[in-house]
């Protein structure tokens, strides 16, 4: 498919200035569920609160309604009361004036008292009829319907009390009312009204004051209910006001001065988890803000105090999950072609078709668009993007490692066009947080991992110029170097598949063996010409003083690893045990030290199977190239005397490889 783009698993993020870790962002499927969110104790308290007001506003709405029906009772009773007691009043100065007693005063004691009681019977009919019903009629309350009254048990019984009275009282007037069948008698009824008359005044008083006691009590009703209503509002305002310090108020103190801790310098100050509602949210989003601020600061110190990109690798494989998914990272640097980075150095699970400093990835696909628009990019789906995208090198050795999402990150330091790849075995797990999170360091592991590389480089450079200089003062060589230096690494990778030496070979001890392998004879330097030059066989004193090679190269190379020890590094371990002791055999007979079996370091075991497997198919003055079956006929041969038998059986198992770069590099 050539450069077409597989854009369906793309993720082009934009870097955001500011941090922002995705633990921190707060989604609406995540606030606070349930009687624990403050919300919903928000809304449960101003419910409360106007369920309560709205209870009170009602109850004394209702009894204020009410109370205009009993003061309309209390009115009519007052009427009646009134009414009682003027025609009590008027009976007794009819019956006192004794002109009125005349027969021939019957028309004018008509006219004047008998019109009256006649309309004061009428009026205390109804008020009493009305109230024994306890349905007020229009009539006398002016209203436009009846209205329903409802009494306590003392008004009601005082009532049909009274009335009982005026049904009595009605009844004996009715007798002195109407004389000889057509003729009323008003002064009998007057004479009646005024012997009887005050018991009815009392029992219309005693209905008055029972309804005046009445309405006194519901009056106190309410007011016992509003001073309760506020009461119980100044108990809950107090409950409030209490439960706001305690889960609202005091909590935010807490969380401001923990920022104000964490704003002076102590980072990953706790703040203690008040509740399970969104303080307690949010306090624990400062929490895991703090701690985070302190792991990165941690983060940062580490990587700046680290001395080893392998180190920096490693630490980073260790400590960066907390913040972004990684099982494995690699550093490239652009190669002398643009359109080529090179591995420079990788860290974590295995990735059978890559080689660091031999592994040259051209610049295509989304590794061109992250060199070229330095621009981060996530391909969370690595299998679809290696299948729609044949040229993409580095993915497909990704996807064949069983690796399922990359984060490609651009370095920003001196050394333009480097890129820091993070993988994951997980398919689909890079968000823009994690990318927002590399872009704010980026900048920072740039520098450092460019001064690391830095570094390594210049002295591991300087050394392998003497290991050329002193490869250039022995004419017989040839490709030497370079030959045995990948045959050493495809050994050496091949043992790492044996599970004894499993932990011991890593991707970091095959690039030492990869660098360090052409070192091996640098003692050389310090024979002389006439010995090293000696065209026919030395003799016992010549072989005596070349065998000190490997201890002059050994010292050398001690000197600058103490210099580096010194500078906070360690670059030459391995360099030391191939200078020292690739001339040791596994029998014990080598020098310079007679080192036997285990006791030879494995990355001189190894070098010196590659060496000699290159020396005799290699053509020399004094002899021709062996043919390959051969070499390793008398490798075999040598195997448990002079080679270690597991590096012989590498060798054979990694045949395929070793005859590849025979063919690139032959001597014959």
């Amino acid at each position: 498919m050539g450069d077409k783009m597989y854009s369906p698993v793309i993720l082009p993020v934009t870097v955001y200035k500011t941090m922002n870790f995705e633990v921190l962002r707060v989604d609406k499927a995540n606030t606070m569920k349930g009687f624990h969110s403050l919300r919903t104790q928000l809304w449960l308290v101003i419910g409360l609160m106007a369920a309560m007001l709205t209870g009170v506003l009602g109850f004394t709405f209702y009894e204020l309604n009410l109370r205009k029906h009993d003061y309309l009772i209390l009115n009519l009773t007052g009427q009646m009361r009134v009414t009682t007691r003027s025609m009590l009043d008027q009976a007794r100065y009819v019956v006192s004036d004794q002109s009125l007693a005349h027969p021939q005063s019957s028309t004018t004691l008509e006219k004047i008292y008998g019109s009256a009681l006649q309309q004061q019977i009428g009026l205390l009919g109804q008020i009493v009829s009305s109230l024994k019903q306890r349905r007020l009629s229009p009539a006398l309350t002016g209203k436009d319907e009846a209205i329903q009254c409802t009494w306590d048990l003392r008004s009601r019984s005082q009532m049909d009390l009274t009335a009982q009275d005026w049904e009595n009282f009605h009844a004996a007037l009715n007798v002195f009312s109407a004389a000889d069948g057509q003729q009323r008698n008003w002064l009998a009824a007057a004479r009646f009204i005024a012997q009887n008359g005050e018991s009815m005044v009392e029992s219309s008083n005693h209905l008055a004051q029972a309804f005046q006691t009445m309405m006194e009590g519901k009056l106190n009703t309410i007011r016992g209910f509003q001073v309760l209503a506020a009461v119980l509002s100044m108990l809950l305002l107090g409950l409030i006001a209490l439960a706001a310090h305690i889960k609202v108020l005091r909590p935010l103190q807490n969380a401001v001065a923990g920022f104000g801790r964490v704003a002076q310098g102590e980072l990953g100050h706790q703040v203690a988890v008040p509740a399970n509602n969104e303080i307690g949210q949010l306090t624990t989003a400062f929490n895991s803000l703090s701690e985070r601020i302190r792991s990165l600061f941690q983060l940062t110190d580490r990587i700046n105090r680290g001395k080893q990109l392998d180190e920096t690798l490693d630490f980073v494989l260790q400590e960066f999950p907390a913040f972004v998914p990684v099982d494995w990272v690699c550093i490239l640097y652009p190669a002398g072609d643009n359109d080529v980075l090179q591995l420079e150095r990788m860290a974590g699970v295995a990735t059978p078709g890559l080689r660091e400093g031999m592994s040259f990835i051209k610049q295509r696909n989304a590794l061109s668009q992250v060199t070229e628009a330095r621009m981060p990019l996530a391909l969370n789906d690595l299998a679809g993007y290696a299948a729609g995208n044949a040229t993409a090198q580095l993915a497909t050795a990704l996807n064949s490692a069983g690796l399922g999402s990359a984060l490609y990150m651009p370095l920003t330091s001196e050394r333009a066009g480097g890129v820091m790849v993070f993988a994951s075995r997980g398919k689909g797990v890079y968000s823009d947080g994690h990318i927002e999170f590399l872009g704010n360091i980026a900048a920072q592991i740039g520098h450092i991992l460019e001064r690391t590389i830095v570094v390594e480089g210049l002295v591991v450079a300087a050394l392998q110029g003497l290991a050329k200089l002193a490869e250039s003062r022995d004419p017989e060589t040839g490709d030497h170097l370079v030959r045995m230096t990948l045959y050493s690494v495809v050994l050496a990778e091949e043992l790492a598949n044996n599970t004894k030496f499993a932990k011991q070979i890593s991707p970091a001890y095959v690039r030492s063996i990869y660098r360090f392998a052409p070192m091996h004879d640098i003692g050389k330097v310090g024979i002389s010409d006439s010995i090293l030059l000696k065209p026919g066989r030395l003799d016992d004193a010549e072989r005596k003083e070349m065998e000190r090679h490997p201890a002059i190269g050994g010292q050398a190379l001690r000197r600058s690893e103490a210099q580096m020890n010194a500078l906070g590094h360690s670059i030459f371990s391995v360099g030391i045990e191939i200078a020292e002791s690739h001339h040791e055999k596994w029998d014990g007979s080598g020098y310079p030290a007679g080192l036997a079996g285990e006791a030879i370091p494995l990355s001189a075991r190894i070098v010196a199977v590659a060496d000699v497997f290159d020396a005799l198919t290699s053509k020399r003055p004094y002899k021709d190239a062996w043919p390959v079956e051969r070499a390793i006929a008398a490798i075999d041969e040598s195997a448990g005397k002079q080679f270690d038998p597991d590096v012989v059986s590498a060798l054979h198992s990694a045949m395929p490889q070793m005859m590849e770069i025979y063919e690139k590099f032959k001597h014959v």
